[in-house]
């Protein structure tokens, strides 16, 4: 029995042992066929009762740069992220140690969880109690304390976060749940050093939209693609709260002429393209009369920069553009329109000594290019020109050779507002970073007089600009900076230590490069060029066309084309269209072919002009296949009035029948071939029936006047007669056949003429 038993229990044993292999193996084939899951754990929540637990946002912090007669107030939201309701849950403020580098600024962005030795001890007697809070529910919280209560100590930044405590079923007891951090900077009163010299770029620009299409009338009305321009200037929009913004700010205006242009078209009679090809008035002429307005006022008084016209892209030009023939006399010609257009629109003198690479990025061939103008000195950035000999960021203006100076503006203050600014606590971090940075600059070296600059994005969004003008509005009172325009930031003397070296080609950026125009599209730029060159000879009124079309092609050289080659390659497309759409209006008109009647004809040729100015300048030239069978006249002087035909007549003699083919072709003065050539077939028939007639008749008359001339003298030897009918003698009175005596000749006269001209060609 125990024998027996111990074997069934052996065999039980191994039994399961194979049950369980067969059910892990089917298990496993049930998993790679997908039709079963194994068990996993619920998702866990962020960190369920640990320091993430609770999102916390700083909504805002006011004053921005409070001092120590200040009550601040730090206001913003908090949300559990948790799967649990927090409960006795309390804000509190926490004032972290103080930061003494730039770089400690970077690293505040990337710690999140709760660390006593940074994040430092709650301030008593200064919390908010926020009620239960369920999972995904939010609540504000404001908190106000005296600065004095903060108990801060030498001046600088100081971390001051923002912490929720509480607890959670998971967790009986409080602790911090969540936190977030943001900057203090603490200057109570003015520097006893030396205050920076801050230079802030206001950046007035926005993308191309305006090509050298107009409707086809006297005034030349504008056609948009679209009107997208109008909400920008509107109240609330991009540009308008640039303009508004900016009027009371201590700042330099940096303008791209192009947008003044585009916005002063606008305040005028304009179209829009039409769902179905045709155009509908535009919408935003009252907006835009009143833009211009505001910002004519709110420049008054302050320094501004045009950049070329259109802002061309100096990184493309100077990879791509350059080896392209006549591509940087562009550059030149956008420099010179700048200034016209600020005067004319403005009614201000704006510095055109100035241009700006996109983000600041430059390398020697860049320089080479952007100061190819005149303009002499360039906007770079400190990530391109980076410091390895100073511990402190030094002045702005670096002499760089040829009489040429490097703005190099601050990279970390100049990127502070990129990225979306509309969520408050993304905008008020940057503001607090801002003045943070701009205190530590002057902190690394305050016994030094320095220049910095700030050159933020080109084309700040209404949200970014809000919290750039939050920013600067927390440097008004000069407690560490002092506001100067961006030419006393270019006369500052430089620091000998330094970088002063431009970076090679290779320096670069390569995510930059990748977003350049390439050369393709320089070779159609030039291209178009070179069409409006051969256009415009022929036209009295040229500046209806180059005008429009010459601030076109700088358009296409645009920074506003970064990283958008298809709309880039569209809108050049566009303006070539539209220049090969008007050169066509001057034309032949095609001619069927003709039969010439005669040993001479003429010729008519019909040029139209469909522009509504008069044209010169052109010679239309006749050429036949076969001169020896039909000549035609010289080449004739065209000129022909907008809106009309003129025909052109040429003369042309016939040597032999048989068809011949003419080509017609317009040519400017200067010997180059205008437009396509016509053909057409000219019959020649100098010998028509008629004419054959009249041929034969006269070669009849002919024939008998010749016989009766034969048959009398015949006549005359068979009677001794002479050939006039007299009798033959040798008396004196006759020894002259031509004597008194002889009778008048007989013959009559015949005509030998040509036959008249034939007719007209028949067209």
């Amino acid at each position: 029995m125990a024998e027996a038993a111990e074997f069934q229990g052996t065999v039980s044993a191994a039994a399961c042992r194979w049950f369980r292999h067969i059910a892990l193996v089917l298990t496993g084939l049930l998993l790679v066929m997908g039709l079963v899951q194994l068990p996993t754990a619920p998702a866990a929540h962020a960190e369920s009762g640990g320091s993430r637990t609770v999102g916390v946002s700083i909504d805002s912090v006011t004053p921005v740069a409070p001092t120590q007669n200040d009550t601040i107030t730090v206001s913003g939201t908090v949300t559990n992220n948790g799967g649990s309701t927090v409960t006795d849950a309390h804000v509190g403020l926490r004032v972290g140690s103080q930061l003494t580098n730039r770089s400690d600024i970077d690293d505040l962005a990337v710690r999140s969880a709760f660390s006593p030795g940074t994040d430092g001890s709650e301030i008593g007697g200064h919390t908010q109690k926020i009620d239960n809070l369920p999972p995904g529910v939010s609540r504000d919280f404001s908190i106000s304390l005296p600065a004095k209560d903060l108990d801060l100590g030498k001046d600088g930044v100081y971390q001051l976060g923002v912490s929720l405590s509480g607890q959670s079923s998971e967790q009986s007891y409080e602790r911090v749940m969540g936190i977030q951090r943001t900057l203090l900077p603490w200057q109570p009163s003015a520097i006893e050093g030396k205050k920076t010299q801050l230079t802030v770029l206001w950046p007035l620009m926005s993308t191309t939209r305006l090509t050298a299409r107009t409707e086809s009338d006297q005034q030349q009305t504008p056609i948009f693609p679209h009107d997208d321009l109008a909400a920008e200037l509107a109240p609330g929009g991009r540009l308008q709260q640039l303009v508004a913004l900016g009027k009371n700010l201590p700042i330099t205006w940096v303008i791209d002429p192009d947008l003044l242009a585009t916005v002063e078209a606008m305040t005028k009679s304009y179209r829009i393209d039409g769902p179905d090809g045709k155009t509908v008035p535009g919408k935003g002429q009252a907006v835009a009369k009143q833009w211009l307005s505001q910002l004519q006022t709110a420049v008054a008084g302050d320094q501004v920069v045009a950049l070329p016209f259109g802002d061309p892209d100096l990184a493309s030009l100077a990879h791509h553009g350059k080896d392209v023939p006549g591509t940087l006399s562009h550059l030149q010609s956008a420099t010179e329109l700048a200034a016209t257009t600020v005067d004319t629109i403005l009614g201000v003198k704006p510095r055109t000594d100035f241009t700006w690479p996109y983000e600041g990025a430059v390398d020697s061939s860049i320089i080479d290019v952007a100061t190819s103008a005149g303009a002499h000195n360039v906007i770079a950035r400190s990530d391109s020109f980076r410091e390895s000999r100073t511990s402190y960021t030094p002045t702005a203006a670096r002499q760089i050779g040829g009489g040429n100076t490097a703005i190099v503006a601050d990279d970390r203050l100049s990127a502070a507002f990129q990225g979306d600014m509309v969520r408050a606590d993304d905008s008020s971090l940057a503001v607090q970073r801002f003045l943070a940075q701009s205190l530590l600059v002057n902190k690394q070296a305050p016994d030094d007089e320095r220049s910095i600059v700030v050159a933020p994005q080109r084309m700040p969004t209404a949200s970014q600009a809000q919290a750039m003008a939050a920013a600067l509005g927390g440097l008004t009172d000069g407690r560490w900076t002092q506001p100067v325009e961006l030419g006393d930031a270019a006369k500052a003397k430089p620091d000998p230590a330094a970088n002063q070296q431009v970076p090679g080609t290779g320096a670069y950026p390569e995510s930059l490069r990748k977003q350049e125009l390439g050369t393709e599209a320089f070779e159609e730029i030039q291209k178009t060029q070179e069409t409006l060159d051969a256009f415009k000879v022929i036209l009295t009124s040229q500046d209806r066309v180059v005008t429009p079309f010459g601030s076109a092609i700088m358009r296409e050289m645009s920074n506003s084309w970064r990283g958008d080659a298809r709309g880039a390659a569209e809108f050049r497309n566009a303006v070539q269209s539209y220049l090969y759409q008007l050169k066509g209006q001057v034309q032949l008109i095609p001619k069927s072919d003709a039969t010439l009647s005669g040993r001479s004809a003429t010729i008519p040729v019909t040029v139209r002009n469909g522009l509504l100015q008069p044209i010169s300048g052109l010679r239309l030239v006749l050429e036949s296949s076969r001169p020896n069978r039909l000549k035609v006249g010289e080449a004739q002087q065209v000129r022909i009035d907008g809106g009309h035909n003129q025909s052109v007549k040429f003369e042309t003699t016939a040597n032999a029948n048989g068809p011949v083919q003419v080509t017609a072709r317009l040519y400017t003065d200067d010997g180059q071939p205008y437009g396509d050539p016509m053909t057409f077939t000219v019959h020649v028939t100098s010998i028509t029936p008629m004419v054959l007639i009249v041929i034969v008749g006269g070669v009849l008359l002919l024939i008998l006047a010749g016989l009766r001339i034969y048959i009398q003298r015949k006549r005359s030897a068979a009677g001794g007669t002479d050939a006039g009918g007299a009798p033959t003698g040798t008396g004196p009175d006759n020894d002259s056949p031509g004597g008194p005596d002889s009778p008048a000749p007989d013959t009559g006269s015949e005509s030998t003429d040509p036959s008249g001209s034939g007719e007209k060609v028949d067209r």
